[in-house]
């Protein structure tokens, strides 16, 4: 394949005639809106996004971020707690736990997965710890059952992380219903979105919990001008809404696409191991790939990873870094040390890069991805 006269996208968002109908009518109907955040359509997403992931209750929210920061106040977590999470993540997670008034704990990953290590969880619970957060990275779940033993053994709750894994599993069971609450983003680049290209959907079995949640996304109120706890303005509109029953009906095809796109890659890029660790689903899981993300294996600074990615794009394959800074190097967040080295969350960062495998890339696409890949590193590396 000749080079694309365009890039070809890390990711892009699948929208079609269904999208622009559903959107129109909820214009030309007039409610674009309800001011408890839970209009007709809102409700009607929220039942059909719980019944997929095998949740209880659903509350749909405007961000992914507004997902978790609503996640730790129905879950009382503020000042004097701590919460343990990677620190190999977007910076929202560490962010809500903030803005709740908590301190992030950062702790380090599997070198295979780039998600929690339990090792490393159990080495940094103190008594101020109340959380953990279980970031499904890339697509792929987190190692959750000894996640969950260390939660239940200490008396922590579980948040997950799903931002990245609409559609991945666990031992048979659906992210979004295996912690205490689930947090996910409908944001542009997401395996699905909604409308403006922004969304969230928090998710629990919990029934208090998720009556707090439903005043949480509404400042707070238990009725009309009647607010009982803290909360903010996070309603979800009947655009997004619409937007988003569209794309959840198309989820599990996008899905597929994913997946198909994933095994062409692995199967051309399998020869060159000694060049790529490339992606490894672990028994029991159920990968969502919302990105490929391989790992340089012969980079030792960030710089020659950071060369291959310049190749690639030159080339018109929009290779992309996740995440080349971790969160506990950045500015605001280097006031938080981690209690134990980050080894294995830096090495990542200096030698991963991720691939598109979005439903929009055809299989010549991919193998010309492959094609690039492996010109890149012989480029570099030679």
């Amino acid at each position: 394949m000749r080079k694309p006269r365009k890039l070809i996208p890390i990711n892009k968002p699948i929208l079609g005639r269904e999208e622009l109908q559903a959107a129109t009518r909820v214009l030309r109907s007039g409610l674009l809106t309800e001011k408890t955040g839970a209009g007709p359509l809102t409700r009607q997403f929220e039942q059909e996004f719980a019944r997929f992931v095998g949740a209880k209750y659903a509350v749909a929210v405007n961000s992914g971020t507004a997902a978790l920061h609503a996640a730790f106040l129905a879950l009382n977590i503020g000042p004097g707690t701590e919460v343990i999470m990677p620190s190999f993540t977007f910076v929202a997670t560490a962010e809500a736990a903030v803005l709740a008034g908590a301190r992030p704990v950062f702790v380090d990953i599997d070198p295979q997965t780039y998600t929690l290590n339990p090792d490393e969880v159990r080495r940094a619970i103190t008594e101020k710890t109340a959380a953990i957060v279980a970031v499904h990275l890339y697509g792929h779940p987190c190692d959750m059952k000894p996640i969950l033993e260390i939660a239940e053994k200490n008396g922590l709750a579980v948040i997950e992380d799903a931002a990245q894994a609409h559609g991945a599993a666990y031992r048979g069971k659906p992210v979004g219903s295996l912690g205490d609450v689930a947090c996910f983003s409908f944001y542009a680049s997401k395996n699905m979105t909604t409308a403006c290209g922004e969304g969230g959907m928090v998710t629990t079995n919990d029934k208090e919990l998720y009556e707090r949640l439903v005043q949480i996304r509404n400042h707070g109120e238990q009725r009309a001008y009647w607010s009982v706890r803290l909360g903010h303005n996070y309603r979800m509109s009947e655009i997004a809404a619409a937007v988003g029953l569209e794309q959840l009906r198309k989820l599990p095809r996008f899905i597929e696409a994913r997946r198909q796109n994933a095994r062409t890659l692995t199967r051309l890029l399998a020869r060159y191991s000694h060049l790529v660790q490339i992606p490894e689903v672990k028994e029991g899981c159920t990968h969502a790939w919302y990105v490929y993300t391989v790992r340089l294996r012969k980079a030792r600074w960030a710089k020659q990873r950071d060369k291959v990615v310049d190749l690639l794009r030159q080339r018109a394959v929009g290779a992309a870094v996740y995440y080349a800074t971790p969160v506990h190097r950045q500015p605001f967040y280097r006031r938080f040390r981690p209690p134990n080295p980050l080894r294995e969350t830096e090495r990542a960062a200096r030698q991963v890069l991720s691939l598109p495998v979005h439903p929009g890339l055809s299989m010549q696409q991919a193998r010309y991805v492959a094609q690039e890949l492996v010109k890149a590193l012989r480029r570099v590396f030679r």
